[in-house]
């Protein structure tokens, strides 16, 4: 009852609240982390909802275990990937607590009225900030998603299209997106996209 209320008043607070956040997002093998990595050089702080999440987990591996049977991650991934429920379950688990900690921080970061950036993987998918309006995604063709994932990964690529049919397909992200970085190419590209949307920012 009391996750219901924080989240219920996290859902009614004012759009205005967090208007220097900016999301990256993106897909699996976009590049998403690269161009984080690049923003932070530039002095941006970033608020990683991956590394909130790994914490989390941490704090529910028992309560985990329970459930499914293994808290390793890999073995979790297959098994919640092509199972829906199992997938809401771990996720029920989880993202309350993500949620939180990402509000919690953005509140901070408000206060310093620079922007800031809130990489969330899933924003399209969970529709859970509707607090957070203006939208980078970082964009990679699918085709090119799945040999990068294959490679750096080394999975084959059905398991890869099992992860890639349960988020929003990139190109409609590309058009609901504020920004867009085009990662489809070579480092130097990339840097060239990053510079040229902090110009415009």
């Amino acid at each position: 009852m009391r996750i219901e209320n924080d989240i219920n008043s996290e859902k009614t607070s004012s759009f205005s609240e967090f208007k220097n956040a900016v999301v990256l997002t993106g897909g699996i093998g976009t590049g998403k982390s690269t161009v984080a990595s690049f923003l932070k050089m530039y002095g941006y702080k970033i608020i990683d909802a991956d590394e909130i999440s790994k914490k989390v987990f941490e704090n529910k591996k028992e309560q985990i275990k329970k459930i499914f049977s293994t808290d390793d991650r890999k073995k979790l991934r297959k098994i919640v990937f092509n199972d829906r429920k199992k997938l809401e379950i771990l996720e029920g688990l989880i993202l309350p607590e993500v949620r939180k900690e990402i509000f919690r921080l953005a509140k901070k970061y408000e206060k310093d009225g620079v922007t800031y950036f809130v990489d969330l993987p899933l924003y399209f998918e969970k529709q859970n900030y509707p607090q957070f309006k203006k939208v980078l995604v970082v964009y990679a063709p699918k085709r090119l998603q799945i040999k990068r994932v294959t490679l750096r990964d080394r999975v084959g690529e059905n398991e890869v299209l099992s992860i890639l049919n349960n988020q929003t397909d990139i190109e409609i992200k590309k058009e609901k997106a504020d920004y867009v970085i085009d990662n489809s190419k070579d480092l130097k590209h990339l840097q060239k996209e990053i510079e040229n949307f902090i110009k415009m920012i």
